[in-house]
């Protein structure tokens, strides 16, 4: 199990379903509805920093974020093992250069980001140990920033566990 992890309580042994999240775009109330009315029980961080600027997604700041899933009932994990390394976090900054595009403007990942973090991130990645890891869960919810999934390595992940576990998979926007 990976530092900062915990078991949920509960039984069941059906595979859980996948939820991807990001924060952009959700005010605290909707994203939280969200969350539970997609049926999340625990809620998998897989951002690098879990700190965010502003006022208007402070929510989404770690220890508030953790303090509220909490009074949910809902468990939290950080798997900071699946966030994009600073090396292949640049091939998609250089990519947004060359096309002019701002990172909250982005719609989708570049092919060079997506190899990069596949080769980088997802070749270690064990999809078998992290269902072991996240049973019993029903629902579990990949979470990041952005608002697009295909702007995210949040749908890398969940596609890799769908290919690879036949995992169901839900992308939530606001």
């Amino acid at each position: 199990m990976v530092a900062g992890t915990k078991r949920i309580p509960g039984g069941g042994g059906m595979k859980p379903k996948i939820v991807t999240i990001g924060v952009y775009g959700f005010a605290p109330e909707t994203f939280f509805a969200a969350l539970q009315d997609h049926g999340v029980d625990l809620f998998c961080d897989v951002r690098q920093r879990r700190g965010l600027r502003g006022r208007e997604y402070s929510f989404a700041n770690s220890v508030r974020l953790q303090r509220r899933l909490g009074e949910m009932g809902l468990a939290y994990i950080h798997r900071k093992d699946l966030a994009p390394t600073p090396e292949v976090r640049l091939k998609q900054q250089a990519a947004d250069k060359d096309s002019g595009v701002k990172k909250r403007a982005r719609y989708h990942l570049s092919p060079a980001f997506k190899e990069a973090y596949e080769q980088a991130v997802l070749a270690n990645f064990d999809a078998a140990a992290y269902l072991d890891e996240v049973k019993p869960a029903k629902a579990v919810a990949l979470f990041c920033v952005e608002r697009e999934p295909e702007a995210c390595h949040r749908s890398l992940v969940a596609d890799y566990l769908a290919r690879s576990l036949g995992l169901e998979v839900t992308h939530i926007l606001p």
